[in-house]
This record gives structure tokens, C-alpha cells and sequence, in this order.
């Protein structure tokens, strides 16, 4: 793969501008079949998709095809979320002339906000890559894309790039409204970052990564958003009453989501936080027991693995922290545990380590596990493994660990993230950049939009979700009431 050059991407910019003129004037219903017809010309990718992807990314082949259909869910789910329309927010209220002073008619809606640049993620070759979440969202929204493939899956990323540029010739979609970009170097990305005709960017990787983006967009003399999903410790708390009664299913349930898919998830439940006691001793041998077993197989690609373990290597080095469990082979599955107060005075610990580990924080009461929450950073998840009486003993560990995390999970693992509207990939920084928004769920094409308002605007004139006779049929919000009523003259 060589990288695209800069001149090559100046081009793609300003083919991307042209078509954004045209792209976002056409209907939810056209961006919509497009995002359908994109999750047709995936599916008819078939096995030949699967095995580039299982080539390039050690996963095996039931773990794409369930990734594959994930993708296919999120384009045709946004692509019906498009046309729904509820992500433009409309607001109408319309005027009174004989208010004192008179009062204007104002209508609110969202337009796109030009093209957007998204980085593929290394761990997930379809369903965060080049025709991913950010992707449908950004077509949704009506924006044009230019994606970035991620230089370790170049080959399954050109295939899914194929099956975009098909579906626009078939959708007689503007030319530029899709392009894809090489680029195994900082300097193509940081190109796309600066760039005065790129408006947004959607990242999910490390944090490294996705900050650097941040500060570069950020620098710029016009900023722009960039929509940083940048990786989580995913804390889990273990209460008492729980790990007394559930010690033992607790480890198998917590071994197994540590472990999944090599602790290669943007949410693999890094630490392990619970009050030092007999049922912890308990649920630490049956950890043992249940890391020692498993095998562990190869990570992504050398990248990840390499800085697995040096990451690894740089936790387990820390004074006061002991390893407990550990699998056998390379690549190898860890378990380590540390005390409350070895925790709090080393911010080293509080770092990810991508991959198969986790560390268990050990705390002398429950005052200590209230100063671990209030010490941690911005998490994906913060899980609770609790009894409801648990809960109401533990009132301010509960209101704690609501300030940390996007999705705050009771008695199940962060492995697992279900699209649907009210699910939430996101949380405070470093976690993402912007905890309003999350890259799971239709809601994220709000992120590549901004409102607009037209103030006292003639009927004729307004987009058709603004019209007083609604030819849309979507929800607004009219005089502060929801419907999909007309406005009567």
C-alpha cells in the first residue's frame, strides 16, 4: 500500500466539496436507499469479504460474519433512522402578531455540515471502518465521507470501499460523494486533519491517536469537531452482598468478558475494583482457575501486539502490583492485583492495556472503593455487580461513578455493545471527546449536523420538514407540542 499524496487528496477534497452541494439537497428517502443499497452490496461480497478480513486480521471467520451483519444492521437501521428524521430536531412555533412585542415565526432543523473524514479502526474491520457507524452516519446527515483506511486491513477496507462506490453508481449519487483514502503514515492523517475543506472527523482508536487529531482540528483557524471514541479501562465494581453470594459465577462471567476476542474491545473490562474479604479470595482462586485454562490465539496484527505487551510489561513492572493468574503461550492472557493505595499514587495503572488483562484493585473498606471512583478518568462503561441492597448502601459510589462513564451497567459485562437508539458509546474525555455523543446508535448522525433556524421565512421557501403541511410526515415539535400534525393557516 503507498500512501495517498497530498496533491491526490486535495483532489478528493475538492471533488467531496462539489458533491456536497448537490448530496445535501437530496430527500432522507435518496440518502437512505443509499445506506440500503451499501448493506446490499456488502452482502453480495460474500465469502471473498470473510476471508480477505480473516487474512489480514487473525479473526476468525464466526466472529466476521457476525460482524458483517452488524454492519449491515447499522446501515439499513440508520439508513430507516434517516428518514424518520427525529435526529434534525425540529422545532416550529409559529408567530403571534398581536403579542406584545410581536412574537416571529421560527423554525428550527439541521443541515450537514460538509465532508467528513473517517479513520477505520484496527479491531473492527466492518462495523467502525470504511463503511462503519461514523460512515452511515455521516451519509445520513448528508454529508460526503472520505475514509481512511486503516493500513492493517487495507485490503478488506478496498472491498468495502468497492461496495460504496457501487451503490453510489447505482444510487446516481454525486461523484466525490464517497472516496478512499491510503495513508500508514501520521503525515496522511494529519494532512486530512488540517485540511480547510474537511468539516468533521469521526476516529475510534487509541488515545494517542484520536488526541492528536483533536489538538490538530483544534489549532486550525477555522476548528472543527472531531468525534473521538479513544478507549476505557471499563471499571467493574464488585459489591459485598453480591460477591458473597455469586463469587464463583462472578469470575467465570468476568474471565470470559476479560478474554473476549483476545480483550481486543474498545470495552474489555480492564479493572476489577472490590473490598478485601474472604469472598474476594474466593472469587480471585476461581479467576485463577479460569484465566489458566484458556488459550490464548493470535491478537489482530503486530501492531496491537506489540503494544499489548509492552503496555503489559510497563503495568505488571509497577511497584506493588502482583501477578495472579497468567495463561501459557504468547500473547498471554493476565491477571494482576494491586492495592487501593498502589492505585491511586500511580497514574501508570490507570492507563489502558489493549488486550487480554485486567488488574483488581484491592481495598481495605468501602470508603477506599469510593476514592477509586472519584480518582478514575473518563470511561466507556463503569459496571456495577450488585445486590439492590448493595445499592442503597453504596448511594454515593452510585452517584460517583455517574460523573466517570457514558453507560453505567448493573450486573452484566461492557463487553457488547447493542446498536440501538438509547445504547450510548461514548463518555466523559479521555474516553471520547465529546460525551454528548457516542458512535452507536442513530443518534450519532446528529454529530455530523448543526441547526439552523429561519425566522419569519415564507412556506414555499422552507425545507420540506419546515412546511406548515409537513410532506415529510416526521414528528416536530410544534408550539411545544410533539406531533405529526399540519399547521393550519
Amino acid at each position: 500500500m503507498v500512501d495517498s499524496t497530498t496533491q491526490e487528496i486535495d483532489e478528493i477534497l475538492d471533488k467531496a466539496v462539489d458533491a456536497f452541494h448537490q448530496y445535501k439537497t437530496y430527500s432522507l428517502k435518496q440518502r437512505a436507499d443509499f445506506m440500503r443499497t451499501i448493506a446490499l452490496e456488502i452482502t453480495a461480497l460474500g465469502d471473498e469479504l470473510i476471508n480477505t478480513a480473516a487474512s489480514e486480521t487473525n479473526l476468525p471467520a464466526p466472529r466476521l460474519i457476525g460482524e458483517r451483519a452488524r454492519t449491515i444492521f447499522q446501515l439499513n437501521s440508520y439508513a430507516e433512522a434517516t428518514e424518520a428524521g427525529n435526529w434534525m430536531n425540529v422545532s416550529i412555533d409559529t408567530a403571534d402578531p398581536a403579542r406584545t412585542p410581536p412574537k416571529p415565526d421560527t423554525r428550527k432543523t439541521c443541515v450537514p455540515l460538509g465532508p467528513v473524514v473517517v479513520f477505520g479502526a484496527s479491531n473492527f474491520p466492518f462495523a467502525y471502518s470504511t463503511a462503519g457507524g461514523d460512515t452511515a452516519c455521516a451519509f445520513g446527515a448528508g454529508c460526503p465521507v472520505i475514509a481512511k483506511a486503516h493500513p492493517a486491513h487495507f485490503k478488506t477496507s478496498s472491498l468495502m470501499a468497492e461496495a460504496i462506490f457501487k451503490a453510489a453508481r447505482k444510487c446516481n449519487m454525486p461523484n466525490g460523494v464517497f472516496a478512499h483514502v491510503r495513508g500508514a503514515s501520521f503525515e496522511v492523517g494529519s494532512y486530512l486533519a488540517g485540511h480547510p475543506q474537511v468539516k468533521a472527523i469521526g476516529f475510534t482508536g487509541s488515545f494517542s491517536g484520536g488526541k492528536a487529531l483533536f489538538d490538530l482540528a483544534n489549532r486550525r483557524s477555522v476548528p472543527i469537531p472531531v468525534f473521538a471514541e479513544m478507549g476505557s479501562i471499563n471499571p467493574v465494581f464488585l459489591l459485598p452482598e453480591k460477591l458473597m453470594n455469586e463469587a464463583d459465577s462472578l469470575a467465570k462471567q468476568l474471565a470470559s468478558s476479560v478474554t473476549l476476542g483476545m480483550g481486543q474491545f474498545c470495552t474489555n473490562p480492564g479493572l476489577i475494583i472490590a473490598v478485601d474479604s474472604e469472598p474476594l479470595d474466593r472469587f480471585l482462586y476461581q479467576l485463577k482457575k479460569e484465566i489458566e485454562v484458556l488459550a490464548p490465539s493470535k491478537m489482530l496484527h503486530e501492531g496491537i501486539e506489540s503494544n499489548y505487551e509492552q503496555k503489559l510489561a510497563q503495568a505488571l513492572n509497577q511497584k506493588g502490583v502482583q501477578i495472579i493468574a497468567s495463561s501459557a503461550g504468547l500473547s498471554k492472557l493476565m491477571i494482576a492485583t494491586a492495592t487501593a493505595q498502589t492505585f491511586l499514587k500511580n497514574p501508570i495503572l490507570h492507563q489502558e492495556v489493549f488486550g487480554p488483562y485486567a488488574l483488581v484493585i484491592q481495598c481495605t473498606n468501602k470508603e477506599e472503593m469510593l476514592s477509586i471512583a472519584k480518582a478514575l478518568e473518563g470511561q466507556l462503561t463503569t459496571t456495577l455487580m450488585a445486590t439492590v441492597a448493595d445499592i442503597k448502601t453504596h448511594g454515593e459510589l452510585l452517584n460517583a461513578i455517574q460523573e466517570i462513564c457514558g453507560r453505567l451497567i448493573f450486573n452484566n459485562v461492557p463487553t457488547g455493545v447493542e446498536v440501538s437508539l438509547s445504547m450510548h458509546h461514548g463518555g466523559p474525555f479521555p474516553a471520547s471527546t465529546d460525551s454528548r455523543f457516542g458512535a452507536v446508535g442513530a443518534d450519532g448522525i446528529k454529530r455530523f449536523a448543526r441547526p439552523i433556524c429561519y425566522q419569519n421565512c415564507e412556506d414555499e421557501l422552507l425545507p420540506d420538514e419546515l412546511k406548515n403541511h409537513n410532506p415529510l410526515q416526521i414528528f416536530r415539535t410544534v408550539n411545544n407540542v410533539l406531533t405529526k400534525d399540519v399547521i393550519l393557516n
